[in-house]
Protein backbone atom coordinates (compact mmCIF):
# COMPACT_ATOMS: atom_id res chain seq x y z
CA UNK A 1 0.00 0.00 0.00
CA UNK A 2 1.72 3.28 -1.10
CA UNK A 3 -1.54 5.87 -1.46
CA UNK A 4 -4.65 6.90 0.45
CA UNK A 5 -6.36 4.98 -1.65
CA UNK A 6 -4.98 1.97 -0.94
CA UNK A 7 -5.71 2.50 2.55
CA UNK A 8 -9.09 3.23 1.70
CA UNK A 9 -9.95 -0.22 0.23
CA UNK A 10 -7.92 -2.23 2.69
CA UNK A 11 -10.27 -0.55 5.44
CA UNK A 12 -13.24 -0.60 3.49
CA UNK A 13 -12.93 -4.32 2.85
CA UNK A 14 -12.21 -5.43 6.74
CA UNK A 15 -14.98 -3.52 7.85
CA UNK A 16 -17.26 -5.57 4.98
CA UNK A 17 -15.67 -8.81 6.83
CA UNK A 18 -16.89 -7.01 10.04
CA UNK A 19 -13.22 -7.25 11.31
CA UNK A 20 -12.06 -3.85 13.41
CA UNK A 21 -9.07 -2.56 12.47
CA UNK A 22 -6.64 -1.05 14.81
CA UNK A 23 -4.17 1.05 12.43
CA UNK A 24 -3.84 0.76 8.61
CA UNK A 25 -1.04 1.49 7.28
CA UNK A 26 1.43 1.85 4.41
CA UNK A 27 1.98 -1.79 4.03
CA UNK A 28 0.39 -3.26 7.17
CA UNK A 29 -3.06 -3.07 8.74
CA UNK A 30 -3.45 -4.30 12.73
CA UNK A 31 -6.71 -5.77 13.65
CA UNK A 32 -8.20 -6.24 16.67
CA UNK A 33 -9.53 -9.66 16.37
CA UNK A 34 -8.21 -13.68 15.31
CA UNK A 35 -9.07 -13.87 11.43
CA UNK A 36 -10.61 -17.01 10.43
CA UNK A 37 -9.04 -18.86 7.37
CA UNK A 38 -12.28 -18.12 5.48
CA UNK A 39 -12.00 -14.53 6.40
CA UNK A 40 -8.59 -14.51 5.41
CA UNK A 41 -9.35 -15.91 1.95
CA UNK A 42 -12.29 -13.48 1.55
CA UNK A 43 -10.02 -11.05 2.35
CA UNK A 44 -7.36 -11.62 0.23
CA UNK A 45 -9.82 -11.95 -2.78
CA UNK A 46 -11.28 -8.97 -2.03
CA UNK A 47 -7.91 -7.11 -2.08
CA UNK A 48 -6.52 -8.93 -5.66
CA UNK A 49 -9.60 -7.66 -7.19
CA UNK A 50 -8.72 -3.73 -6.22
CA UNK A 51 -5.50 -4.94 -7.26
CA UNK A 52 -3.38 -5.19 -4.20
CA UNK A 53 -1.71 -7.87 -2.75
CA UNK A 54 -1.74 -9.39 0.91
CA UNK A 55 1.37 -10.81 1.84
CA UNK A 56 1.96 -13.43 4.19
CA UNK A 57 5.19 -14.45 4.58
CA UNK A 58 7.83 -12.47 6.97
CA UNK A 59 10.77 -11.30 4.38
CA UNK A 60 7.90 -10.72 1.84
CA UNK A 61 6.08 -8.24 4.02
CA UNK A 62 9.64 -6.26 5.25
CA UNK A 63 10.73 -6.26 1.65
CA UNK A 64 7.78 -4.22 1.21
CA UNK A 65 8.01 -2.14 4.26
CA UNK A 66 11.36 -1.28 2.82
CA UNK A 67 9.84 -0.23 -0.22
CA UNK A 68 7.33 1.58 1.08
CA UNK A 69 9.72 3.66 3.53
CA UNK A 70 11.76 4.77 0.86
CA UNK A 71 8.41 5.19 -1.68
CA UNK A 72 7.10 7.36 1.13
CA UNK A 73 10.47 9.41 1.96
CA UNK A 74 11.07 10.05 -1.56
CA UNK A 75 7.81 10.79 -2.98
CA UNK A 76 5.42 12.01 -0.45
CA UNK A 77 8.09 13.55 2.29
CA UNK A 78 9.00 17.21 2.08
CA UNK A 79 10.98 17.57 4.78
CA UNK A 80 15.15 17.79 4.46
CA UNK A 81 16.55 13.93 5.31
CA UNK A 82 18.83 15.09 8.10
CA UNK A 83 20.07 11.42 8.60
CA UNK A 84 21.15 8.93 5.43
CA UNK A 85 18.98 6.46 4.05
CA UNK A 86 20.52 3.44 5.75
CA UNK A 87 20.06 4.98 9.58
CA UNK A 88 16.25 6.12 8.62
CA UNK A 89 15.52 2.80 7.40
CA UNK A 90 17.33 0.99 10.13
CA UNK A 91 15.19 3.14 12.63
CA UNK A 92 11.79 2.72 10.93
CA UNK A 93 12.14 -0.63 10.55
CA UNK A 94 13.97 -1.93 13.67
CA UNK A 95 16.42 -3.91 11.95
CA UNK A 96 20.31 -3.65 11.41
CA UNK A 97 20.60 -2.36 7.30
CA UNK A 98 23.13 -4.95 6.98
CA UNK A 99 20.37 -7.31 7.21
CA UNK A 100 18.07 -5.36 5.68
CA UNK A 101 20.48 -5.00 2.49
CA UNK A 102 21.32 -8.58 2.04
CA UNK A 103 17.13 -9.70 2.38
CA UNK A 104 16.65 -7.37 -0.17
CA UNK A 105 19.17 -7.95 -2.53
CA UNK A 106 18.38 -11.97 -1.79
CA UNK A 107 14.82 -11.29 -2.85
CA UNK A 108 14.66 -8.57 -5.49
CA UNK A 109 17.63 -9.32 -7.55
CA UNK A 110 19.05 -5.22 -7.10
CA UNK A 111 20.53 -3.55 -4.18
CA UNK A 112 18.31 -1.23 -1.52
CA UNK A 113 20.68 1.90 -2.80
CA UNK A 114 19.91 1.06 -6.47
CA UNK A 115 16.67 0.86 -6.06
CA UNK A 116 16.22 4.29 -3.94
CA UNK A 117 18.32 5.61 -7.12
CA UNK A 118 15.54 4.65 -9.47
CA UNK A 119 12.93 6.24 -7.25
CA UNK A 120 14.86 9.60 -6.81
CA UNK A 121 15.17 9.69 -10.48
CA UNK A 122 11.92 9.04 -11.47
CA UNK A 123 10.79 11.70 -8.73
CA UNK A 124 13.17 14.20 -10.32
CA UNK A 125 11.69 13.97 -13.96
CA UNK A 126 8.42 14.27 -12.01
CA UNK A 127 9.76 17.91 -10.37
CA UNK A 128 11.37 19.10 -13.76
CA UNK A 129 8.03 18.12 -15.58
CA UNK A 130 6.38 20.21 -13.39
CA UNK A 131 8.59 23.35 -14.04
CA UNK A 132 8.62 24.95 -10.25
CA UNK A 133 11.63 24.40 -9.34
CA UNK A 134 15.06 24.97 -10.84
CA UNK A 135 17.89 21.85 -10.86
CA UNK A 136 19.85 23.59 -7.95
CA UNK A 137 16.03 23.24 -5.49
CA UNK A 138 15.85 19.93 -7.08
CA UNK A 139 19.17 18.75 -6.18
CA UNK A 140 18.51 20.31 -2.58
CA UNK A 141 14.90 18.78 -2.38
CA UNK A 142 16.21 15.14 -3.02
CA UNK A 143 19.14 15.38 -0.74
CA UNK A 144 22.07 15.23 -3.77
CA UNK A 145 25.46 16.82 -2.23
CA UNK A 146 25.21 19.16 -5.38
CA UNK A 147 23.70 19.93 -9.01
CA UNK A 148 26.65 17.76 -10.88
CA UNK A 149 25.82 14.89 -8.48
CA UNK A 150 22.78 14.89 -9.57
CA UNK A 151 22.96 15.45 -13.62
CA UNK A 152 25.80 12.71 -13.27
CA UNK A 153 23.16 10.21 -11.60
CA UNK A 154 20.67 11.00 -14.06
CA UNK A 155 22.27 10.96 -16.91
CA UNK A 156 23.78 7.76 -15.71
CA UNK A 157 19.84 6.36 -15.21
CA UNK A 158 18.16 7.98 -17.96
CA UNK A 159 21.12 8.46 -20.59
CA UNK A 160 20.52 12.07 -20.45
CA UNK A 161 20.97 15.12 -18.89
CA UNK A 162 18.37 16.92 -16.59
CA UNK A 163 18.73 19.59 -19.05
CA UNK A 164 17.99 17.78 -22.36
CA UNK A 165 15.17 15.80 -20.65
CA UNK A 166 13.52 18.89 -20.57
CA UNK A 167 13.75 20.09 -23.51
CA UNK A 168 12.61 16.99 -25.10
CA UNK A 169 9.23 17.64 -22.76
CA UNK A 170 9.29 21.75 -24.14
CA UNK A 171 8.92 20.18 -27.39
CA UNK A 172 6.53 17.49 -26.92
CA UNK A 173 4.33 20.38 -25.03
CA UNK A 174 5.13 22.56 -28.29
CA UNK A 175 4.05 19.79 -30.47
CA UNK A 176 0.61 19.49 -28.84
CA UNK A 177 -0.29 23.43 -29.11
CA UNK A 178 0.62 22.97 -32.41
CA UNK A 179 -1.68 20.06 -33.28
Amino acid sequence: MVCIRCKMVVKAELEKLGLHYIVVELGEAEIMESISEEQHDQFKEALVKSGLELLDDKKSVLIQKIKNAIVELIHYSEEPLVINFSDHLSQKLNHNYTYLANLFSEVQGTTIEKFIIAHKIERVKELLVYNELNLTEIAYLMHYSSVAHLSAQFKKVTGLTPSHFKQLRDKRLNMLENL
